[in-house]
């Protein structure tokens, strides 16, 4: 169990929360949390590379000179894979890439990584209502308010993302990333310097991803 300070659209200090998730143990969090990363880069790839062998290349039926008698090189088929323009050999063909994991695994990966940045998660009060309009410098100030420095790349999860002024303000900000509290990903979680989450949010992650 973890004690997380509550802090207001205005960085001050408002109240505390609770974080309690089951993790995986000391000896296997690593490996596990690795598992579920290498899984999610592998299911990203569309493994759509393909090209042709000398049997799909077009052309090339004819033999282009006669066998003997010419000086020169015996040749078969002009599409050969010695020939500009001819197949290749040992070309990528398409492939499936996906890993498969348990989905009891994934969670217990994605609460592992969730609490082991901990010290990275910075909670705050729900402040859609701050945001009347979209604007993306009252994000920036906010950001700045709460001790995020302008070059650290955040994650910044809600419960909703409607009405759209949240996802306008911040979408012009290369270092922010938004998600819903249920769309959460071991990648995202990992890759960011700091993790900014509404207390809200905070709740609605423990109830989806701690019951099985």
């Amino acid at each position: 169990m973890v004690n997380c300070v509550v802090k207001n659209w205005q960085g001050e200090q408002s109240g505390e929360t609770t974080l309690e998730m089951p993790v995986a143990k000391e000896e296997n969090a690593e490996h596990i949390v690795h598992r579920a990363l290498v899984r999610q880069l592998h299911n990203q790839r569309q493994g759509t590379a393909s090209t042709k062998t000398r049997a799909e290349v077009r052309g090339g039926g004819r033999k282009p000179w006669r066998q003997k008698g010419t000086g020169r090189a015996r040749a078969g088929s002009i599409r050969s894979p010695l020939w500009r323009g001819g197949g290749v050999i040992f070309g990528p063909k398409p492939k499936d890439y996906n890993l498969k994991m348990n989905r009891k695994e994934r969670r217990l990966a994605l609460r592992t990584a969730f609490i082991s940045r901990v010290e990275d998660l910075i909670v705050v009060e729900n402040f859609l209502d701050q945001l009347t309009a979209p604007k993306t410098k009252e994000v920036v100030n906010a950001l700045t308010r709460w001790g995020i420095e302008p070059e650290q790349k955040v994650l910044l999860i809600v419960t909703d993302t409607t009405p759209d002024n949240l996802y306008l303000s911040v979408r012009n900000l290369p270092n922010v990333k938004l998600l819903r509290h249920d769309c959460l990903n071991i990648y995202d979680i990992l890759y960011a310097d700091k993790i900014v989450a509404t207390s809200e949010a905070i709740t609605k992650i423990q109830e989806v991803y701690c019951g099985e």
